[in-house]
C-alpha cells in the first residue's frame, strides 16, 4: 500500500482578497493611527536596559551565569498515558518578560569565557 494512493491530489488555498486596493489601503491607514496614538508603557524596561548593558568583565561572575542560567527550558514537558499524550505543558521560560535579555546574558558570558579567556566552554551546552 502506498501513500500516495490516500492522499489529496490538489491542494486548495483560500484567503481573503480585496479588489479595491484603495479601501485597503485606508484600513491599515486607520489601524496604524490607533497603535499609534495608543501610549505604550513598559514597566519592565528599566530591569531590560540594566540587563542589556551588563559587561561580563570577570571569569567568576561568567562562569556563575552560565552555571545558573539553563541552555534550554527545562520545563516543557508532554505528559503521556500508556504511550498517549494527555496534554502539553507549555515551556514557562516563553512566559518570562525576561527570557530574551537572560539568554543573551548568557550568551555574552559564554563568548567571554571562550573568546577573552580560551576556555572550553563545553560543559554548558
Amino acid at each position: 500500500m502506498k501513500v500516495f494512493d490516500n492522499t489529496t491530489k490538489k491542494i486548495f488555498f483560500a484567503s481573503w482578497v480585496s479588489l479595491n486596493p484603495t479601501e485597503a489601503s485606508n484600513t491599515s491607514a486607520i489601524q496604524l493611527n490607533r497603535s499609534v496614538s495608543k501610549p505604550h508603557f513598559d514597566i519592565l524596561k528599566p530591569l531590560r536596559r540594566w540587563l542589556d548593558h551588563v559587561k561580563i568583565s570577570d571569569r567568576q561572575l561568567a562562569h556563575r551565569l552560565c552555571h545558573l542560567i539553563p541552555a534550554q527550558c527545562p520545563f516543557e514537558r508532554d505528559l503521556k498515558l500508556f504511550g498517549r499524550t494527555l496534554f502539553h505543558i507549555p515551556p514557562m521560560c516563553k512566559l518570562n518578560p525576561l527570557y530574551e535579555e537572560v539568554v543573551s546574558l548568557r550568551f555574552r558570558a559564554l563568548c567571554y569565557l571562550a573568546d577573552e579567556c580560551g576556555e572550553d566552554v563545553s560543559q554548558y551546552c
